[in-house]
C-alpha cells in the first residue's frame, strides 16, 4: 500500500519544499495539499467537524504554488489537491495551472475535487450554493475540452470555450470517459457522488475512511454500471489518523494508497509524526 500524506501548510507551518524532501526521502508516496482562498469572519456555515474552525483554515497557502516548489526538488514524490475547490476557479486558468503543473513534475500530479461546506467562502467567488455540483461538473467538463489532443469546444450550461490551441497537455492518456490527470472526487458516500465519480473521476477520496465496508460496494455498483473497468477504480482514504488494523482493513478491501494527517506545525513537530509514521511504510 502507497503512503501519502496531507497538510494544512501555512505561513506558520514546514515550508513545502523541506516537507516534500523529508517525504521523498523518508520513502513516503505523495504530498496532497487542501485549498480555502479565505474564510469570511461573519460566517454562519458551522465547521463540519464540529467546534471552532481551526486557525489554519484561513492561513492556507495556494496549494498550487505550494505544490509547484515540491515539485521542483523531488523526483519521485507524487503530488496532489485534497481538494481543489473548482467553482472557486476561472476553468480556462485552472486547466493550465492544473496542466502546467502535471507537464513539469512529469505527470505526478493526482487533481482531487469537492464540492466545499463553507457557503459564505462560496459566495464570495459568485458561486450559488444550490448549484454548485452541477457547476463543478460542467467546468471539468470544460477543462477536459482545453486537455484533449485536439482543439475541442465546449458549451455548457454555465460556460464555454471555443476550440483552442491549449498546451501544455497533462501527461496521463484519456482513459475511459476521463481525459486530464489522475481526478479522485472527495465527498461523504451517496447516489450523487457515486454517479459523478462514474461519469467523471478516477476514483472517490473519502476523508477519514469511515464506512467503507458498505460504501465501496455501491460505488462499485455505480461504477460498472456506468460502463467503467472494475480494475481501473480508485478508492484512495483522505487525512487518516493511521493504525495497524485499520491499514489492513483497507488492504482487505483492495485499497493501494492511503493519505495519512500531519498536523499543521513547524518543522520540527511534522517530523516527529513522519518518524511515528515511518512505521507504515
Amino acid at each position: 500500500m502507497r503512503i501519502a500524506t496531507t497538510i494544512f501548510l501555512t505561513d506558520e507551518t514546514v515550508t513545502p519544499v523541506r516537507l516534500a524532501r523529508e517525504l521523498e526521502q523518508r520513502g513516503f508516496a505523495g504530498l496532497y495539499l487542501p485549498e480555502h482562498t479565505h474564510i469570511p469572519v461573519s460566517r454562519r456555515t458551522p465547521y463540519p467537524a464540529g467546534g471552532d474552525l481551526p486557525r489554519e483554515y484561513g492561513r492556507t497557502l495556494d496549494p498550487f504554488v505550494a505544490l509547484g516548489q515540491a515539485a521542483a526538488v523531488t523526483e519521485r514524490l507524487t503530488l496532489g489537491t485534497g481538494i481543489t475547490l473548482v467553482t472557486q476557479h476561472d476553468p480556462v486558468d485552472l486547466a493550465k495551472q492544473v496542466a502546467t503543473l502535471d507537464h513539469l513534475s512529469g505527470g505526478r500530479f493526482t487533481l482531487g475535487i469537492g464540492y466545499g461546506w463553507n457557503v459564505e467562502e462560496a459566495a464570495d467567488h459568485g458561486v450559488e450554493w444550490a448549484t454548485r455540483r452541477e457547476l463543478t461538473r460542467d467546468r471539468m467538463a470544460l477543462m477536459r475540452a482545453l486537455w484533449s489532443a485536439e482543439p475541442t469546444a465546449y458549451d455548457g450550461e454555465f460556460g464555454s470555450v471555443r476550440a483552442s490551441f491549449a498546451h501544455p497537455k497533462p501527461v496521463q492518456a484519456p482513459r475511459g470517459p476521463v481525459v486530464g490527470p489522475r481526478t479522485l472526487i472527495g465527498g461523504g458516500a451517496g447516489p450523487k457522488l457515486f454517479a459523478a465519480i462514474a461519469e467523471h473521476a478516477d476514483g472517490w477520496l473519502p476523508i477519514g475512511g469511515r464506512g467503507l465496508t458498505e460504501s465501496v460496494p455501491k460505488l462499485r455498483a455505480a461504477w460498472e454500471e456506468a460502463g467503467r473497468d472494475p480494475k481501473d477504480l480508485q478508492v484512495v482514504p483522505y487525512a487518516v489518523l493511521p493504525d495497524p488494523g485499520k491499514l489492513a482493513h483497507y488492504a482487505d478491501l483492495g485499497i493501494e494508497e492511503v493519505v495519512l494527517q500531519l498536523p499543521p506545525a513547524g518543522e520540527p513537530e511534522v517530523l516527529r509524526v513522519l518518524d511515528g509514521y515511518a512505521a507504515f511504510l
